[in-house]
């Protein structure tokens, strides 16, 4: 994996090749939805296309609290770093489907509340590429790092974020919203063990995905179509099935609930297709 320097910020950030960042967004299939362009367009963002636009239209057609359930997802992760950075004095954070870049992003937030936590983003979207100096702009008394990786490959990950964390210190696993594109459960609980056996106790697990509880038919639908648009195909699964994935970890309060209730401070707590949790690794 090459590297290339910031000029502006002096860091380095990591290309999985050596395209050129015009070759790069040429060689993007713009013409069918990706989930990080449909995720940027809901949250009010411009780093979208045509196709992205028009199958966030269709859904919200029947499924309006996709806004919601973006917005609220985005508001979760905040609260969850918040909390992580602070009160539980976490200061590394591995952000697996960073996604797109928009406003209060993990490093952001948590760099707000301790400025040396170090924070490693992993994602495999060319597009996100493109945005990783975005994602780079460290307070100098910590670190960020951008990984284009596949969440698939766990043990490439965690290899290749050893260059920036120390795994015999406490890390948060962030899985927001990423899971649901692992569509075999055995596989994504394979790829949650891995990861979670690579962080010692006083480690943090946080977790998205959407679920039927809300609005079943609508969420449904919503899936149908979007594993019918030739997009990566995703899935639904209820709270049990989610419940797995915290096997052997101690669930924070309020436990396992829409993502909008996860201590929302004063915010909105209207319920939404997506669900959240953050765990702490005791043994």
């Amino acid at each position: 994996m090459s590297h290339v320097m910031s000029v502006s910020t002096g860091r380095a950030y990591r290309r999985s090749s050596m395209l050129s960042g015009v070759d790069e967004l040429t060689a993007l299939d713009t013409s069918v939805a990706h989930s990080a362009r449909l995720w940027n367009y809901l949250l009010g963002g411009t780093d979208n296309f045509p196709a992205d636009r028009a199958a966030a239209e269709q859904v919200l057609a029947f499924l309006p609290e996709l806004v919601q359930s973006a917005r609220f997802n985005r508001e979760f992760l905040g609260r969850a770093v918040r909390h992580l950075a602070g009160e539980a004095g976490v200061r590394q954070f591995l952000d697996l489907g960073s996604g797109l870049p928009t406003a209060a992003n993990t490093h952001e937030v948590a760099q707000s509340v301790a400025p040396d936590c170090r924070v490693v983003y992993v994602d495999h979207d060319p597009m996100v590429l493109l945005h990783a100096r975005a994602l780079l702009t460290s307070d100098p008394a910590g670190a960020t790092d951008y990984l284009e990786a596949d969440v698939r490959d766990p043990v490439s990950v965690l290899a290749a974020a050893d260059r920036t964390l120390d795994f015999d210190r406490p890390v948060a696993v962030m899985l927001l919203g990423i899971l649901n594109f692992v569509v075999d459960d055995d596989q994504a609980r394979q790829i949650v063990t891995a990861l979670t056996a690579a962080v010692p106790v006083g480690s943090y697990l946080v977790v998205s995905h959407p679920t039927r509880e809300v609005n079943p038919e609508a969420v449904d639908r919503a899936v149908a179509m979007w594993n019918d648009s030739g997009a990566a195909p995703m899935a639904v699964r209820d709270p049990a099935d989610l419940a797995r994935f915290f096997e052997g970890w101690q669930l924070l309060e309020p436990g396992l609930v829409t993502c909008s209730q996860w201590r929302p401070g004063g915010n909105d707590e209207t319920p939404v297709s997506e669900y959240a949790a953050v765990a702490r690794k005791s043994a």
